[in-house]
């Protein structure tokens, strides 16, 4: 018998039959109230009407026209409609199909047009696991270990991760650019540097927010220097974080834009934003790809795009956000195990640690599988996975919130219950 490779476990025993909204259904019809949304992709919900009624409509007519070959009207109307919520300047668009491999096309364009070979990331980012990719994530060994040598180049910088380094955020965040100016000294030269690249919100590594200190900081050290700011928005774009860009909280542009997940609300679908100049500089042939920009993802996208402007789904982030950000934080007043809530808009996470202080990773482990018994689907994510993340979808209300802290409340009790008890 054929199956699948056993290092694809599922993080939850659930076998999905359908979804709806905020919701999964299993074989049996049990629902479960899906606070994962495919790690961040189902952003307008499970089979929103219109984005299901964009991509019936699509596939009854082009399934794929193959874009370095012919154009085809999504693509043109999707064009157009990202060209409405991209930051200022950033008017040339380069399609692919994962978030991976829309940073590798970043990196690229960075190397090409500056013709330097650094590039510097942030400690305890994560930016896929493709060769490049994998080389420049540091939130976990698991991503980049077993496949060496890995790509050469690459350069480490603190992140302003305050809880970690049990700082306030003023420290940590004068201690992280110390630190890149010490980097630049010392291991990459301005001159060698072609970029920087980092997430507004380190996803895979916690969910620890940047700081406006800090990306201002990384934007003036750019300019000074002369390589590139790339903002890897793969899971913090399209209204994730209360805004639409993760880096709108920051009051920075960046000269690149990587986005995927949350683009197309389930169909493969990314790419990278800069100004016109700054793509002109890449090299002919160093892009293209099968499937990048396949016309039902594009039409899906358009009508993602739709439904997060006439829905307000930006604005329904910041406040449904802000409402699971304090249940989050009263159950935690109220748990000892708990170190952390952090968090912007709908991608919020809950760090468990040992009375020492230490990453409780078993305990995370219990409280994650006690909330599937109450019908709340969660991931882990943290260098030790002792951080449970919530990353419901756009479209979730005051009572799917308060139906998932309910069960949250439920699970925590019963994992750190557990954990006493050993």
């Amino acid at each position: 018998m054929t199956a699948l490779s056993p290092h694809l476990r599922q993080a939850t025993p659930v076998v999905a039959a359908r979804g709806e909204g905020v919701h999964l259904f299993d074989l049996d019809g049990r629902r479960f109230l899906d606070f994962t949304a495919g790690i961040g992709v189902t952003s307008t919900g499970h089979c929103h009407p219109k984005v299901v009624a964009a991509a019936q409509e699509q596939v009854g007519s082009l399934i794929h026209g193959q874009y370095t070959t012919v154009m085809h009207e999504p693509l043109r109307r999707l064009v157009d409609k990202l060209g409405e919520v991209l930051p200022t300047g950033l008017d040339s668009l380069f399609f692919t199909n994962s978030g991976s491999e829309a940073v590798e096309a970043a990196l690229r364009l960075a190397r090409q047009a500056t013709g330097r070979p650094n590039v510097i990331v942030c400690h305890g980012g994560f930016h896929g696991r493709t060769v490049a990719a994998a080389s420049m994530t540091t939130s976990g060994t698991r991503f980049r270990s077993g496949f060496s040598p890995l790509m050469s180049g690459v350069v480490v910088t603190p992140f302003p991760a305050a809880y970690r380094y049990g700082w306030d955020e003023e420290t940590a965040t004068r201690f992280a650019l110390t630190e890149l100016d010490y980097t630049l000294q010392t291991i990459s030269s301005p001159a060698d540097t072609a970029a920087i690249i980092v997430e507004p919100v380190l996803g895979e590594g916690g969910y620890v927010p940047a700081n406006r200190t800090f990306m201002e900081g990384l934007r003036e050290r750019a300019d000074r220097h002369g390589f590139l700011l790339i903002l890897d928005e793969v899971q913090t774009g399209v209204g994730r974080t209360g805004r639409f860009w993760g880096h709108d909280h920051f009051g920075v542009t960046p000269d690149i834009l990587v986005t995927a997940k949350g683009l197309a609300s389930g169909f493969p679908l990314s790419g990278i934003a800069a100004s016109g100049e700054l793509m002109a500089k890449a090299w002919p042939g160093s892009q293209g790809g099968t499937y990048g920009a396949n016309a039902v993802a594009c039409a899906a996208a358009c009508a993602t795009l739709d439904v997060v402007r006439d829905e307000k789904l930006v604005e329904n982030a910041e406040s449904m956000g802000e409402r699971l950000r304090r249940g989050l934080k009263a159950v935690a007043d109220r748990t000892p195990g708990i170190g952390d809530v952090r968090g912007l808009g709908l991608m919020l996470a809950t760090e468990f640690v040992t009375e020492d202080g230490s990453p409780d990773p078993e305990t995370a482990a219990r409280v994650q599988r006690a909330a599937v018994d109450e019908g709340l689907l969660l991931l882990l994510c943290g260098a030790w996975n002792q951080v449970v993340r919530m990353i419901p979808a756009l479209v979730i209300d005051e009572t799917a919130v308060d139906e998932g802290l309910r069960a949250w409340a439920s699970a925590v009790e019963t994992g750190t219950s557990a954990a006493a008890g050993r």
